[in-house]
């Protein structure tokens, strides 16, 4: 009975490349949020300092992550292996990479070996996501295709929905704390994610489909994937609120990794998205 239910929920959509369904999406919510505070415990603990340069440093990680998500949509490797750039694999496969590499280059700061621990760590994030980069345009030239309007158009729609927000939240609703860049970031990742999706679905001449439960039980009741849109701000407004509640009573090492893995949660899906819509794949 259990082995059935852990086959039916977690292992067969990890293997066949299923829909995520109620319980796996509950399950990695879960996940995702005991990881947050045991690497927020483990730093404290450690010494190293979460603070603003550190999470810059792991933003190429988090664009190095969306690319080597559709290295696996292209099928460039095959399973077994293949099955390690899949969601939620993929998370612990790159955090295992960047935590052996945090660590080392932190150590040898510590050893004034380096003279910084987070430069070295984020350009090597740098150099996985251009050598990354590099095999998908060298597989788009040699297998698919690279459609540049579908990243132009996504980008595009990205930045106007970026802006407008922003506009709307800063000057209407007076949120002055919107000035902070990293708040502008989770908005932008959030809006790539869904001009990405929006596009696949209701634009794109390949069928793509929304997989994740609510956004696809959305985009079926509405007949569209600019629902995506609204669903989007329904948890980003009170999400950015929550956040800045937090920043000015809790702590600010915390309100950082909080503030990175949502980041993460719509950066790297609208980059995967966007990626695999140009080279159609």
């Amino acid at each position: 009975m259990i082995t059935e239910f852990i086959y039916k929920y977690y292992i067969d959509p990890i293997r066949y490349g299923l829909a995520y369904n109620p319980v796996d999406t509950a399950t990695y919510a879960i996940l995702l949020v005991i990881c947050v505070y045991l690497l927020y415990r483990l730093f404290s603990r450690l010494g190293i300092s979460i603070d603003r340069s550190f999470i810059y440093a792991l933003f190429p990680w988090v664009v190095f992550g969306g690319f080597l998500r559709v290295v696996e949509d292209c099928n460039i490797l095959t399973a077994p292996i293949s099955y390690v750039l899949i969601t939620p694999l993929i998370y612990f496969f790159i955090f295992l990479i960047a935590f052996v590499i945090l660590i080392s280059s932190w150590y040898l700061e510590r050893k004034k070996v380096i003279s910084s621990w987070k430069y070295v760590f984020g350009t090597a994030g740098g150099v996985c996501a251009l050598a990354t980069l590099f095999l998908l345009l060298w597989f788009g030239l040699t297998h698919t295709t690279i459609d540049l309007f579908v990243i132009a158009f996504i980008l595009i729609a990205t930045a106007f929905s970026t802006m407008l927000i922003y506009a709307v939240l800063r000057y209407v609703f007076a949120w002055s704390y919107l000035d902070e860049r990293l708040y502008q970031v989770l908005i932008a990742g959030h809006m790539l994610d869904a001009s990405a999706t929006s596009y696949g679905i209701d634009l794109h001449s390949m069928s793509y489909v929304e997989q994740h439960v609510v956004g696809g039980a959305l985009i079926e009741a509405t007949g569209t994937a600019l629902s995506m849109f609204p669903l989007k701000l329904l948890v980003l407004i009170p999400g950015i609120y929550v956040l800045e509640l937090y920043r000015k009573e809790g702590s600010k090492p915390l309100w950082y990794l909080i503030l990175l893995a949502m980041i993460m949660v719509g950066l790297a899906p609208g980059i995967r998205d966007m990626m695999r819509m140009m080279l159609h794949v």
